[in-house]
């Protein structure tokens, strides 16, 4: 019960790392706050709120940031940014919307949320996670604009530590590599040869293997706890060594 008492924030909740992190902080006590665009969502506690939306429209999130703010009793102590959008293309071929929704869909959207929820921390402090990726340290053909949003996103939370660091909210980031989502799992099957495609992406990681959610939502709860207390403006890679090439 490291988050007992403790008001929480997860976007992009619905499913794969963001459900897994739900999950992950309310089994430590943590009441929620969840956002995710499917109409409704069986949260994991019944006295958790889900509210969707688009994190991409502020006046969507300033609403969210006000039922946070009724429902949690005034303050957040912690918030997690878990969504995301990818669209895979080279350069050449990618259409100009494609490329803003992927700008717009992971770093934008995280600008908006951090705006409106920074306000309701308490005094004493508090956490804000964001979810990254590997791709956003290293590069990756038909992914430079996933990640030249999700090196933003890095750049966004480490400016963000500093500004905010003497009002002690702390601000990192969680890298994770290749993880065994719903959509990553469901790609994977449209290959002509899953197995084959699966042993192909996997021995381009040194651990040989995906991650799971649960791996990246314990990476999460470490830096959204009080025993990442002298932690800020990190990032956290959680991809079985492949940035460490």
């Amino acid at each position: 019960m490291r988050l007992e008492g403790v008001n929480a924030l997860v976007t992009g909740a619905t499913s794969g790392i963001g459900t897994a992190v739900a999950e992950t902080l309310s089994r430590e006590g943590a009441r929620l706050v969840l956002t995710g665009r499917k109409p409704e969502l069986t949260t994991p506690d019944e006295g958790d709120l889900y509210v969707s939306g688009d994190l991409n429209d502020e006046d969507f999130v300033r609403d969210l940031a006000r039922r946070a703010a009724v429902h949690c009793g005034g303050h957040l102590d912690v918030v997690v940014l878990c969504h995301g959008r990818q669209v895979s293309a080279l350069i050449v071929d990618m259409e100009l919307a494609d490329a803003q929704d992927v700008l717009h869909g992971n770093l934008l959207s995280a600008f908006i949320v951090m705006k409106h929820t920074i306000p309701l921390m308490p005094d004493a402090g508090g956490s804000i996670v964001c979810v990254s990726s590997r791709l956003g340290m290293v590069g990756k053909p038909e992914e430079t604009m996933y990640s030249a949003a999700k090196g933003g996103l890095i750049a966004l939370a480490r400016g963000a530590a500093i500004e905010l660091a003497d009002r002690r909210i702390r601000v990192n980031v969680v890298a994770p590599g290749l993880t065994a989502t719903e959509i990553i799992e469901a790609s994977f099957e449209r290959q002509s040869d899953p197995a084959a495609y699966r042993r192909m992406r996997e021995s381009a990681i040194p651990m040989n293997r995906l991650a799971v959610p649960q791996e990246v939502a314990d990476a999460v709860l470490f830096m959204a706890s009080p025993e990442s207390s002298y932690v800020t403006g990190a990032v956290l890679p959680v991809d079985g060594g492949y940035t460490a090439y």
